[in-house]
């Protein structure tokens, strides 16, 4: 690998629009007080088949959650509820997008509170939105927004480093992406032996990186290189992310060394999750930096060229059961 190549409503007869919104509601009420309770199966990464369900508990397409639905957005509505004077609804936030004009019958929405929907919402328990990812949880409704922002089943955003990829998905899809669509180099082991070379080192961009991911244990790693200014100093690092929640990442411990010419910089840490975006890792400086004119050292001859050899390895920490001391499994 090259260092230099990386360039880095309808109305009813009879009925004015005020009565059919009453109707409508006492209608999906009742709907939901005589439902039955019932399991939502999905598909888990493992392939275990998880039940969601309980006496409140309901599968996310009925009408009830219909009801909660903005009209704008189409995400669930959340306390304040706004409705129009004829009784349309949306979330608090759309209705200051869409400049207090009801969406659906263009009157002026005013100020007034949907509480009866709000009621509805206070009685209700949905499962995780994540539930087709694996999530068994159900809470009730104002609880919901608080799991999923740490829900475990969430997707993960791409790691790639290079550009603002907004793809995201599960580990196993997104290891897929990073070989087809961004050619991202595959290694299997917990060794590794890199060799970056750039012709001209005086010339540090931050879009001087590259990415390796690494397969070993069961889980992928990413080994991040790169090149940018830290101050006024420009500065090489390498660092590992691993593609997992950090609670999995605490699992394992890595070690980076570079050096020549009788000397050498070690490094040894845990991986950070890439649930944390490249940036804020690279910016924590929790990896292996290097000064620009150690790392011309350490590329020895005239100092007009780099080149970095970057070696390391990764383990998994083991809890001895008779001590309780965490002992290292290496990987052959």
């Amino acid at each position: 690998m090259e260092f230099d190549n990386i360039e880095c409503v309808s109305s009813s007869d009879g009925l004015d629009e005020d009565e059919i919104h009453h109707q409508n509601l006492q209608h999906h009420l009742h709907q939901f007080a005589s439902s039955k309770p019932h399991n939502v199966n999905n598909n888990h990464n493992n392939g275990n088949t998880i039940g969601v369900g309980g006496p409140t508990a309901i599968a996310p397409a009925t009408s009830v959650h219909e009801l909660l639905e903005c009209p704008v957005c189409t995400n669930s509505m959340y306390p304040p509820i706004h409705q129009c004077h004829n009784g349309h609804t949306l979330c608090s936030t759309c209705k200051t997008r869409v400049q207090n004009r009801c969406p659906t019958c263009r009157q002026e929405l005013g100020d007034i509170r949907c509480l009866a929907l709000e009621k509805v919402a206070e009685s209700l328990e949905f499962p995780c939105k994540f539930y087709n990812l694996g999530c068994p949880e159900i809470f009730p409704y104002y609880s919901k927004l608080k799991h999923e922002a740490i829900c475990n089943f969430r997707p993960y955003n791409c790691p790639y480093a290079g550009s603002e990829c907004s793809v995201v998905g599960d580990i196993p899809f997104l290891v897929a992406h990073l070989r087809d669509d961004h050619k991202v180099d595959m290694h299997t082991g917990c060794t590794f032996n890199h060799r970056y070379v750039k012709s001209n080192p005086r010339e540090v961009e931050n879009a001087t990186w590259m990415l390796t991911v690494f397969h070993c244990f069961g889980q992928y790693f990413c080994l991040h290189f790169e090149a940018f200014q830290l101050g006024m100093a420009p500065v090489y690092m390498a660092f590992l992310r691993f593609m997992g929640d950090e609670t999995e990442a605490r699992n394992y411990s890595y070690s980076l060394e570079v050096g020549g010419h009788g000397r050498k910089l070690t490094w040894e840490g845990t991986p950070q999750s890439v649930r944390d975006s490249h940036r804020k890792v690279r910016d924590s400086h929790d990896g292996l930096i290097i000064q620009r004119n150690m790392a011309l050292f350490f590329s020895g001859g005239d100092r007009k060229e780099l080149k970095l050899r970057v070696t390391g390895r990764i383990w998994k920490e083991q809890q001895n059961p008779e001590t309780g001391v965490c002992i290292p499994n290496l990987c052959s």
